[in-house]
């Protein structure tokens, strides 16, 4: 078996109102509603399901909970106008700018918190 890429993964969070919110005007995420009313964030080829806590779709991790995750997100302009607008916006970064190591290399990061303080970095390669 070989793997290609990542389809969805799916975030278990205590407000799906909030989330939504979050990353559609922070991160500029486009929201999708489906199968009766279930959301998702959508970005490039990728997307995000939400799981309310407590009401988690089967088959669903073996305990969900809303804050433990750590999301590598890689953003098209730099990090230094993503910065910029991190700050106008009004969201604290937590980390950054600081280089790390992405799947296909070097990064430059800013890390950030989602509504359930998941771990959100944002990344640009370095060339």
């Amino acid at each position: 078996m070989r793997i290609d890429r990542f389809d969805h993964i799916v975030l278990t969070v205590a407000d799906v109102d909030a989330s939504v919110r979050f990353y559609t005007s922070v991160l500029g995420m486009r929201e999708h509603t489906f199968d009766h009313g279930r959301k998702a964030l959508e970005f490039g080829s990728s997307k995000i399901n939400l799981h309310q806590l407590g009401h988690e779709v089967e088959p669903h991790a073996r305990r969900p909970t809303p804050g433990s995750a750590d999301l590598c997100l890689i953003v098209d302009q730099p990090v230094d106008e993503v910065v910029a607008e991190l700050e106008r916006r009004g969201v604290a970064i937590e980390i950054g700018p600081v280089d790390r190591t992405g799947a296909q290399g070097p990064l430059v990061s800013v890390y950030i918190r989602d509504p359930d303080q998941n771990l959100v970095e944002l990344s640009n390669y370095r060339t």
